[in-house]
């Protein structure tokens, strides 16, 4: 295939933003702020190293949405303080001057936090598997407390103020983590979601704290502003877990997302394996539903640096944006080696083990002579 001619090189327009090509950074949890949560001139480095490489958006890693129990990992950023948002602007001003969008990933952890020894939930169920090795954490995760009323509208004022912290840093955009087993995640999933109030018992009611928070920072942030979610079925603790009701979970989401009109919305496959675990016995996949059902940008994530699955997915109208990330941890220059015909670091382990911090996985790349102009 001429990799000038792929369909990943093609522009998008997104609302008020032309993106030069089909690809972005995904959100990689990278443990290198500083113990505060903030970001560093290394942070500035490694997001520029993408910008600079080719990838016309940058979705950061989750940053955590308030002081009360959002935080996720030991070193993880924030955007929670004027400090907060001050860290980050040398991070947006960089990774702009190179032409990318840069969207900060907005994170509450929820019951798998494992920086707070005490946790919150939809209910009080306890996380299946073990906190994650590379990220810190050892042992089982704790019974979490239920949410109170006052707690959710902490979570949701949380949301907002970081929102507009981001404006305040420079982003273009937010995508809210309502994926992979995190705090709004868990809002959705029926079996962490036995609530018999109005955030519980239906799709609707679970999705609504979604709702509420896009509604709620749309309220204060500009026109051109982009505000996305994220979401998918896997989880960190549960690689393996689908809904039950397959395509018709999937389609019940999805309709409630398309009522909040975010302006993209980005279907994670955790395990890189998009045919296997995102597709349903009717043939679809999850990220087709999404542009079906909702008209909006879609962004599509699971081993997409392959490049026949990412023609397919862009061809069939399964997404229009690939977010990619092993494969640009091991080469942040993926879409100009590509482009060009050039070879690329292939990913390896390493990389993410026995740390997944930046600094660990820069100096892999840098004794791997990976250069970028």
């Amino acid at each position: 295939m001429n990799t000038i001619k792929h369909p990943i090189f093609q522009p998008l327009q997104l609302p008020g933003h032309l993106l030069k090509n089909r690809l972005t950074i995904a959100p990689m949890s990278r443990v290198s702020a500083t113990s505060e949560g903030l970001a560093t001139s290394e942070m500035a480095d490694y997001y520029t190293a993408f910008a600079k490489g080719g990838f016309s958006m940058i979705i950061t890693e989750g940053s955590y949405t308030d002081e009360m129990a959002s935080k996720s990992y030991p070193h993880q950023p924030g955007l929670v303080s004027p400090s907060h948002a001050a860290a980050w602007q040398p991070v947006t001003e960089q990774v702009k001057t190179h032409g990318a969008l840069i969207i900060a990933q907005l994170m509450h952890a929820g019951a798998l936090s494992q920086y707070s020894p005490e946790t919150i939930a939809p209910s009080a169920i306890q996380p299946v598997g073990v906190k994650l090795a590379q990220y810190g954490g050892t042992g089982a995760y704790p019974f979490p407390k239920a949410m109170s009323p006052e707690d959710i509208n902490t979570v949701k004022e949380g949301f907002v103020n970081a929102a507009k912290f981001a404006l305040q840093a420079g982003f273009d955009g937010v995508e809210l983590h309502a994926a992979n087993g995190y705090l709004l995640d868990q809002f959705l999933t029926p079996e962490l979601n036995v609530r018999e109030d109005h955030y519980g018992g239906n799709t609707s009611n679970r999705f609504r704290i979604i709702a509420e928070i896009i509604d709620a920072i749309r309220a204060v942030v500009p026109v051109h502003f982009l505000v996305g979610i994220r979401l998918s079925e896997g989880k960190v603790n549960d690689l393996k877990y689908r809904w039950k009701d397959g395509a018709a979970m999937a389609i019940e989401i999805l309709e409630e997302a398309g009522k909040t009109a975010p302006d993209f919305i980005h279907i994670a496959v955790q395990t890189g394996e998009w045919e296997r675990d995102s597709f349903y016995s009717n043939g679809t996949s999850y990220a087709a539903l999404a542009k079906q059902i909702t008209g909006k940008v879609i962004i599509a994530n699971g081993g997409m640096h392959q490049l026949t699955r990412a023609a397919r997915v862009i061809e069939e109208s399964h997404a229009d944006l690939l977010s990619i990330g092993k494969a640009a941890l091991a080469d942040p220059a993926w879409p100009l080696h590509t482009l060009n015909g050039t070879p690329s670091l292939a990913f390896h382990p390493d990389m993410l083990w026995p740390e997944a911090t930046i600094k660990h996985t820069n100096a892999i790349i840098k004794s791997k002579h990976i250069t970028i102009s």
